[in-house]
């Protein structure tokens, strides 16, 4: 959204502002707004906001808010090396949780294929032609990969949008609609882009590329197998993810069942 109109419903006041970090300490600098009678600060996203790269501006916001607030932390996952860091944003921290971080249902068909690099893009496109009448959700680690897969999967008539960070609100949600209504049965994304899917009846997730996190695992393939229905996880392991796969099951407590792919 372009500054001219935030800044006009900004001066005429309002009780709740939702903002990203920079556009916040931009309007604060111009003194469009103030924070003196701020009661409640709340972090959305906490562990992809302080990962990636936003703690500084989180940092210089921190002198500009009342002593006397809440502050509140809301993530789908908090690594250990972000909760040390929360700890010295936090007074007294109390946390809530939903679920166990490690929690995966049972309902989910778990599989690792342990596959080389070279020969991830012709097991995809094999598993996607092999189950074509299932909805399918594929998470790629970078936003530039999920462009990559997108294009890999059209050359071979896969029909497909990618949903990341570089694409526009309005080009995600279109994506998205089509997926929902099943005018595309494929669906290629970043974790960041895919926090805001929810689709109930999703059957398949594919882990193109492992999370650097192991808790993010739990949180990918927890995309399928809601509300009672069965669904299918699908990882690929290259020989440099070995270790990281490694944490995922320990992680999960869970002995994945193992495939050794050869094309």
């Amino acid at each position: 959204m372009k500054r001219g109109p935030q800044e006009e419903k900004l001066r005429k006041g309002v009780d709740i502002l939702i903002a990203t970090p920079g556009r916040l300490l931009d309007f604060l600098g111009q003194g469009v707004i103030s924070l003196d009678q701020l009661t409640h600060f709340v972090l959305d996203e906490a562990d992809r906001m302080l990962d990636m790269g936003f703690i500084a501006d989180i940092r210089r916001l921190l002198p500009l808010l009342p002593a006397k607030r809440q502050t509140l932390f809301f993530s789908a996952t908090m690594p250990k090396d972000i909760v040390v860091l929360s700890r010295t944003i936090l007074t007294d921290p109390v946390t809530v949780e939903v679920t166990p971080v490690s929690s995966a249902v049972d309902t989910i068909d778990q599989c690792i294929y342990f596959v080389e690099k070279p020969e991830k893009k012709k097991l995809l496109i094999d598993l996607l032609k092999k189950e074509e009448t299932k909805s399918v959700l594929i998470f790629s680690r970078t936003k530039h990969g999920a462009d990559h897969i997108s294009r890999i999967l059209h050359k071979s008539g896969i029909r497909n949008e990618a949903i990341h960070g570089n694409k526009s609100q309005g080009q995600r949600q279109r994506a998205l609609s089509d997926f929902k209504s099943g005018r595309i049965k494929v669906m290629v994304a970043t974790d960041i882009a895919a926090r805001g899917i929810d689709i109930r009846e999703l059957e398949m997730v594919i882990n193109y590329d492992l999370p650097d996190i192991p808790e993010t695992y739990v949180h990918r393939i927890g995309r399928t197998g809601r509300a009672g229905r069965c669904g299918t996880a699908l990882t690929f392991c290259t020989q440099d993810e070995h270790m990281m796969g490694k944490d995922i099951q320990k992680l999960t407590g869970n002995k994945l069942e193992m495939v050794l792919y050869t094309a």
